[in-house]
């Protein structure tokens, strides 16, 4: 069977609004990583691979990626970094390969939101290990603070994920439909503002699994240079601080916007 052009892929699998939605698109994924999805979507569509099996290789890849870390050096960090892009790439493929063959299923849908929970708790997971010294390279034996803050950095990404989720469970167990975009807006002028400010700084991201694994890549470069692990260390102290904060301020956004009314 011949394979579809891009052209012909393009109108389906990215159907309008896809890039642009605020909450639902990556940066990557609108930057660069839909165009290289849609040229491996052309050798997809014609085999018998399933979207929920390539969902289930995603859920795979983001694991290894944290697995990976525990690798010394900058070698562990830079097949992370690589992993992950591989997991984005995987989680764009799934859902266009569904649009294509008309295979959208709340299953998808319920696999895709659990394979995000696993593979970005499983990096952060994997970054505090890292820090712990597991190889006691750095001292006499394993630190495991730093495997203790990598685990509060992952149930933070966690909780911030299930704080969105949740607000559709809320609505569709009270009948509504699902909250608009603008529905997000703080009612208090000055919450809305700091909401801005905070949107605008985009420090919460680095808990996401793709500014994470190239923050994590980063460090381990210094490190390098440096000598030791001390910047491993101190962005493992960042992550669990930022996702502690974000949790708390995310809820709070939650709470005093539109979104559950």
């Amino acid at each position: 069977m011949q394979k579809p052009s891009v052209a012909e892929l393009r109108p389906v699998v990215h159907p309008e609004g896809v890039k642009d939605r605020r909450s639902g698109e990556h940066w990557a994924g609108r930057l660069y990583m839909r165009e290289i999805s849609l040229r491996c979507d052309r050798y997809l569509v014609n085999t018998r691979i399933t979207p929920n099996q390539l969902t289930y290789l995603m859920v795979v890849a983001g694991v290894l990626a944290g697995a990976a870390l525990l690798v010394p050096g900058l070698t562990g960090a830079l097949v992370a970094a690589l992993l992950i892009q591989l997991y984005l790439l995987l989680d764009c493929v799934d859902g266009e390969l569904a649009r294509w063959r008309k295979q959208t299923s709340v299953t998808g849908v319920y696999l895709d939101r659990v394979g995000h929970y696993l593979a970005e708790a499983a990096l952060l997971v994997g970054f505090g290990l890292r820090g712990a010294d597991l190889f006691a390279r750095e001292g006499a034996s394993a630190n495991w603070m730093w495997a203790f803050l990598g685990a509060v950095a992952a149930l933070g990404a966690i909780l911030i994920k299930a704080e969105t989720d949740l607000v559709d469970v809320a609505r569709a167990r009270s009948g509504l439909e699902t909250a608009k975009d603008e529905a997000a807006t703080p009612r208090s002028s000055g919450l809305a503002l700091a909401r801005r400010a905070a949107a605008a700084l985009k420090f919460h991201r680095l808990v996401g699994g793709v500014e994470a694994s190239l923050l994590i890549l980063v460090l381990a470069i210094v490190d390098t240079v440096a000598g030791g692990i001390f910047w491993t260390r101190f962005g493992i102290a960042l992550l669990a601080a930022i996702a502690v904060l974000q949790t708390v301020l995310h809820l709070v956004s939650i709470l005093a916007s539109r979104r559950l009314k």
